[in-house]
């Protein structure tokens, strides 16, 4: 019979490693910030690029608020390194969970917990080097006549993470589908078979978050598309056990057929 006592202390030990796992991601994400302080006004400027490349001549961004011009570039080193120490974060908390997984499970989940920082990473690049040239190119070429484009700091920054959380989210099509046929609530066949729906959905949503144009909503529904056929390939080569358990069921059902 297990004593509780030693049941609650087992629990505040688990506490005590958690707080030093959190207190070492928080230590992590504090040096980079220190790190990109002094280069966050040509952080933003690196950023800010892609619409500034196509401004019209004479117009430039603008700051409304008073603290802007200090606020805006310190938000984004903030979030610049909260995004760079993502794999310390990663790794404390595999760290901190990984003892208490099974074998086939520490096999699997490791390769898709990097593998998704990757593609987070890939498509926050995507957005910045293909999609942004196009929809501010779109934005400005779309004023009305007499309107000078002026775009306020604060509001493109919040604009463009806006954009980077979406293909940034939107990259991890291979690891949803991965984790959809590993837990059992789908299937690679289904999947397969819902082929069509998948490309019209990647098509949708890149309507919904790229301008009004072909080029951008193709640059965003191809990927998708591209994606989600990786990790079907993917699914069935990290989890042939479940293409076999689909076989043979498959099989029982027809000959109760």
């Amino acid at each position: 019979m297990n004593n509780p006592e030693d049941q609650e202390l087992s629990f505040i030990e688990h506490l005590v490693e958690l707080r030093g796992r959190l207190l070492k991601a928080a230590a992590a994400v504090l040096i980079i910030l220190i790190m990109l302080l002094p280069f966050a006004r040509k952080l933003y400027a690196t950023l800010a690029a892609p619409l500034t490349a196509v401004l019209p001549e004479g117009s430039s961004m603008i700051a409304i608020d008073v603290a802007s011009p200090f606020l805006t570039p310190f938000k984004l080193a903030l979030l610049l390194a909260l995004i760079l120490a993502i794999p310390i974060v990663i790794y404390q908390l595999w760290a901190f969970v990984a003892p208490a997984l099974y074998r086939e499970e520490k096999r699997l989940a490791r390769p898709l917990l990097y593998t998704s920082v990757l593609l987070f990473y890939t498509g926050c690049a995507f957005a910045y080097f293909l999609v942004f040239p196009l929809v501010f190119g779109f934005f400005t070429r779309v004023a009305p006549e007499g309107v000078t484009v002026m775009t306020d700091i604060s509001k493109y920054l919040d604009f463009v993470i806006t954009l980077f959380l979406a293909f940034g989210i939107a990259f991890e099509v291979p690891i949803a589908t991965i984790i959809l046929v590993a837990t059992g609530v789908t299937t690679v066949a289904k999947l397969r078979k819902m082929r069509a729906y998948v490309v019209v959905g990647a098509f949708a949503v890149g309507m919904v978050l790229t301008p009004p144009d072909v080029i951008s909503q193709t640059l965003l529904a191809l990927p998708m598309w591209a994606l989600f056929e990786i990790g079907l390939l993917m699914s069935g080569i990290l989890l042939p056990h479940r293409e076999t358990s689909e076989a043979t069921e498959e099989e029982t059902d027809q000959a109760s057929n």
